[in-house]
């Protein structure tokens, strides 16, 4: 069984996401993927996070009616912040007979050889990378841990989101339906 890991904070989960994770579960040779809800990324600044178990609630909102993909809070149980590297082999002792992908932005690609133990990542685990705007790959190009993939180009992002909700303008078709009803029963991103 080969597992894609989509890591991200997910503040909150939006519309792009969901297709960069519905592209990868079935165009690109997966046979699942997880979304893996990161309680702090070490690369990112901790103020502004959301709750994690709201940011939990509106992934698994998100994907309720989904084939191949599935919310994980495996890190919610694990130190923080959050290493990929520690969770992966947290993952690789509790699931062995699984073999688990990375999947990132070409964004984080570009900031890869500050991440924790990212040699041992590439030795061991394959790594597919979706595109995002402006992010210079060429480095990596013939790296043979490293796919390049076609999924479509998303320019959204969860802090253009927040943005517009605490500025009160309409964010129908960003996010799901039950992801917007989500927030505004919460009052968050105010």
């Amino acid at each position: 069984m080969k597992t894609g890991l989509f890591f991200g904070s997910y503040n909150p989960i939006h519309t792009g996401h969901l297709i960069i994770a519905n592209y990868m579960a079935n165009h690109s040779g997966l046979d699942e993927v997880w979304l893996v809800v990161s309680p702090h990324n070490p690369l990112k600044d901790k103020k502004g996070l959301t709750n994690m178990y709201d940011r939990l609630e509106m992934a698994q909102l998100a994907t309720e009616n989904t084939d191949h993909i599935r919310v994980s809070d495996i890190e919610f149980s694990l130190p923080q912040p959050s290493y990929t590297i520690d969770t992966l082999t947290y993952l690789h002792e509790r699931y062995p007979t699984k073999e688990f992908v990375l999947i990132m932005g070409a964004d984080n690609l570009v900031s890869f050889k500050k991440w924790k133990n990212y040699e041992v990542l590439l030795d061991n685990y394959q790594i597919y990378v979706y595109p995002r705007p402006g992010a210079d790959v060429t480095d990596w190009i013939n790296h043979p841990s490293i796919t390049f993939t076609d999924t479509p180009l998303m320019e959204i992002s969860s802090t253009f989101i927040r943005k517009a909700i605490k500025e009160g303008k309409n964010v129908q078709f960003f996010l799901p339906d039950k992801v917007i009803d989500f927030i505004d029963s919460k009052g968050m991103y105010r």
